[in-house]
C-alpha cells in the first residue's frame, strides 16, 4: 500500500510536464542571464555586470522551487540539458532588450501552465505557480523601465555610465 501511494503523482500528466519544461526554461534563462553578465563585466558596465549576477541566481532558485514542488507532489524532476547562451552582444542595449524578450517568454510559459492548472483543476499547482505569476510582473517591470532608460537618455558613453549607475535603483513596487 505504501508503494502504491508513493506512485500516484498529485499532478496530472500534461501539467507535470509543462512543470519540467519550465524547469528547463528557468535553467536557460539563469545561464542566458550568467552570459550577460559577463559581458557587462568585460565591458566595464559593472553594475548592470552585479544586475545579472542577482538575476541568475534568481532563475536557478526560480528552477529549484519548480524542482522541488515536483518532487513534492510525487513527480520525477528532470535535469535537461539546456542549449549554450548567446555570449556576444552588440551593445547594452542588446542585452536589456534580450532580458525583456526573455522574461515575456518566461511570463507566456507561466500563464500557460497557470491555464493548464485551472482545465484540470488542479488548485495546487495553480496556488503554487501564483508566485511565479507576481515574480514576473516584477521582472518584467525592471527589464522595461532599464529599456526605457535608454529611450531617455541615448546610447553615447556618457549616458551608458548614468544607465550602469541607476540599474541596480529600479525597484519595482505594487502601490
Amino acid at each position: 500500500m505504501k508503494d502504491l501511494m508513493r506512485q500516484k503523482v498529485a499532478v496530472q500528466d500534461n501539467v507535470m510536464s509543462m512543470l519540467n519544461k519550465q524547469v528547463k526554461l528557468e535553467a536557460q534563462s539563469s545561464a542566458a542571464y550568467l552570459a550577460m553578465a559577463a559581458w557587462c563585466d568585460q565591458h566595464g558596465f559593472d553594475h548592470s555586470a552585479h544586475f545579472f549576477y542577482e538575476q541568475s541566481n534568481e532563475e536557478r532558485a526560480h528552477m529549484l522551487k519548480l524542482f522541488h514542488y515536483i518532487s513534492d507532489m510525487g513527480g520525477q524532476p528532470l535535469v535537461a540539458t539546456i542549449e549554450a547562451p548567446q555570449n556576444d552582444f552588440s551593445s547594452l542595449r542588446e542585452v536589456f532588450e534580450l532580458a525583456l524578450e526573455s522574461e515575456i517568454n518566461v511570463t507566456e510559459s507561466i500563464n500557460q501552465i497557470v491555464a493548464a492548472c485551472r482545465k484540470a483543476n488542479d488548485f495546487a499547482t495553480e496556488n503554487f505557480m501564483q508566485w511565479f505569476v507576481k515574480e514576473q510582473v516584477e521582472e518584467e517591470f525592471v527589464a522595461r523601465r532599464a529599456l526605457e532608460f535608454f529611450d531617455m537618455l541615448g546610447d553615447d558613453p556618457a549616458s551608458l555610465l548614468l544607465i550602469d549607475e541607476r540599474i541596480l535603483k529600479i525597484k519595482y513596487t505594487e502601490e
